[in-house]
């Protein structure tokens, strides 16, 4: 039994450490001074995602290819990076794009998340074992990820000018989308 909750949070939390994922969260976080709303807005569409992958399998790979998949989340990154970089120009303090941290978090994750390593690894490791430990350790890693790359996130925004901030947020955010149709 701890085994199926083990296995699933140490091979999550080692694929996510420094993946696109936990920079979109330090980044969003960066934007915000509603930590807690993007926290469980991010936390929520992890648990929509990886649920459904634990309940389903790698079902959604089978009927959407891996590759649609991907092109829409390159495009998401992209048009929050234009979005974000047209909102730097606008004003300094800049607020998150839907002015709802928790609506970001979840729209952002939720979209992108999918077809991702962990929703993958989420449904191998539900088919072997025990699907709600699958799912508890999955969230306990993805949880510890977000608040550190959150709290990250507040340290960098209380050291840098935000408008360079989300001049940088934007830039990265359109890489990581173009990062996706060349890989």
């Amino acid at each position: 039994m701890i085994a199926d909750m083990l296995v699933p949070l140490v091979a999550v939390g080692l694929a996510e450490l420094g993946d696109k994922t936990q920079l979109s969260i330090l980044l969003l976080s960066s934007k915000t001074t509603r930590h807690l709303h993007l926290l469980f807005g991010v936390l929520l569409a992890f648990l929509a995602v990886d649920g459904v992958a634990v309940l389903v399998g790698s079902w959604i790979t089978t009927i959407v290819p891996v590759n649609y998949v991907k092109i829409a989340s390159g495009i998401v990154f992209v048009v929050f990076g234009i979005l974000t970089l047209r909102d730097s120009g606008a004003r300094a303090e800049t607020k998150l794009r839907f002015q709802n941290s928790f609506l970001s978090g979840f729209a952002f994750i939720f979209v992108t998340e999918w077809g991702d390593k962990t929703q993958i690894a989420s449904a191998l490791f539900a088919a072997r074992y025990d699907p709600l430990m699958v799912l508890v350790g999955t969230m306990t890693a993805l949880t510890l990820l977000s608040v550190a790359s959150i709290c990250l996130g507040k340290l960098i925004l209380s050291r840098i000018d935000r408008s360079i901030m989300t001049k940088v947020a934007g830039t990265a955010f359109v890489l990581i989308g173009l990062s996706f149709f060349l890989l």
